[in-house]
């Protein structure tokens, strides 16, 4: 059996499954007891944070990309609950993603009210992710707790990479 040539959009599956480190790493750093917590009576809680992301990630995909995992919902609205379900379905979807042809990421999709390439959705879709998980590093650093790496070493990890695995 041939081998699969490697995909001209294997750079984007990579940064996905990168940020979805990225996402869980961030999350993992909130205890229990700040799930609730707003900065300000505008702004999600911590756990209206993971509820978006895990609702959005989990509409975009099946309407937009054509990827299904299910019920976004987790089993239970606790850190633990959204952790294991995001990281559970966004490995699946990776998944799925990494057997999608150079054709098919070229094609349009509807993305909301316009037509947009599955490339570059997406590309929107991290994109999105990486906002709200901006948003949450802004929370860890309000409630005075530690910061573990993103995109390298943070004030807190010193000169090393961190991430929650």
């Amino acid at each position: 059996m041939a081998e699969k040539p490697e995909s001209s959009y294997g750079f984007l599956l990579d940064t996905y499954e990168t940020e979805i480190l990225k996402s869980v790493t961030i999350w993992s750093a909130f205890p229990e007891s700040a799930m609730d917590f707003r900065p300000s009576p505008k702004s999600r809680s911590v756990r209206e944070q993971m509820d978006h992301q895990v609702q959005s990630e989990g509409r975009w995909m099946p309407n937009m990309l054509g990827i299904d995992t299910g019920d976004p919902n987790p089993s239970e609205k606790t850190k633990r609950g959204y952790i294991e379900k995001y990281r559970s379905d966004a490995t699946r979807r990776l998944e799925i993603l990494r057997t999608k042809p150079d054709s098919w990421w070229r094609e349009n999709t509807n993305f909301f009210d316009v037509v947009r390439s599955r490339a570059w959705v997406l590309t929107r879709r991290i994109n999105h992710s990486t906002h709200h998980r901006g948003q949450l590093i802004v929370y860890l650093r309000v409630l005075g707790l530690a910061v573990p790496s993103v995109y390298g070493p943070t004030a807190d990890t010193g000169d090393k990479v961190v991430y929650t695995v």
